[in-house]
C-alpha cells in the first residue's frame, strides 16, 4: 500500500471509488518495457464484487502490448476526471480541481463467456443499456483483458464544490 502525503485528499470508501470510475473514460496502464514503462488509453470496464474490483479491456489480436503482457502481466493503472481550471493572481496560486484513481494488478486474458462478460461490462461503463448482442466475427478478432486489481487508491482535489 502506497502512503499518501495529503491525507486530506485520499479517498478509501469503495462507494466513492467506484463513483470516480464511473466518471471516468479512459484507463491508462503502464506495462514493462526493459528500460521505461509503456503507457497506454484504454476504454474499459469495471465490475466489482465480493471485495474484488476487475477492470476490462478489448483490444486487436496483436501489438506491442500483448507482448509486453506476455512477458510481465503486473501492470499499474491511472484514470481522472473531473477537472476544473482553479486560477489565482499569481502563478503559483493556480490549482486544479480533479479526482483520481491510481493502482495496479494483475492481466489475464480472456476466453469464451468472461470474454463476452468483459465486453459487456465495457460496453456498461459508457452505455446505459443492460442487453447488448455481439458479432461473432467481432469476437473472434478481438482480444479482451481483466485486470485483477492488487493495490488501489483514489484522490480528490474540489475548491469549490458544486451542489
Amino acid at each position: 500500500m502506497v502512503l499518501m502525503r495529503k491525507k486530506n485528499r485520499e479517498i478509501t470508501d469503495k462507494n466513492e471509488l467506484i463513483s470516480i470510475i464511473k466518471k471516468c473514460d479512459a484507463c491508462r496502464i503502464a506495462f514493462f518495457d526493459q528500460d521505461f514503462p509503456y503507457i497506454l488509453p484504454f476504454n474499459f470496464g469495471v465490475k466489482f464484487e465480493n471485495d474484488q474490483m476487475e477492470l476490462y479491456f478489448h483490444c486487436a489480436k496483436e501489438g506491442k502490448k500483448l507482448d509486453l503482457i506476455r512477458a510481465n502481466n503486473r501492470v499499474g493503472f491511472e484514470m481522472d476526471c473531473s477537472h476544473r481550471l482553479i486560477t489565482g493572481e499569481k502563478a503559483c496560486q493556480f490549482t486544479m480541481e480533479y479526482e483520481s484513481i491510481v493502482g495496479n494488478g494483475i492481466i489475464t486474458f480472456l476466453e469464451g463467456e468472461e470474454k463476452l462478460n468483459g465486453l459487456i461490462q465495457l460496453m456498461k461503463q459508457y452505455s446505459s443499456k443492460e442487453d447488448f448482442e455481439f458479432d461473432d466475427e467481432i469476437l473472434d478478432i478481438v482480444v479482451v483483458f481483466k485486470l485483477t486489481v492488487q493495490n488501489i487508491t483514489g484522490k480528490r482535489l474540489k475548491k469549490n464544490p458544486i451542489a
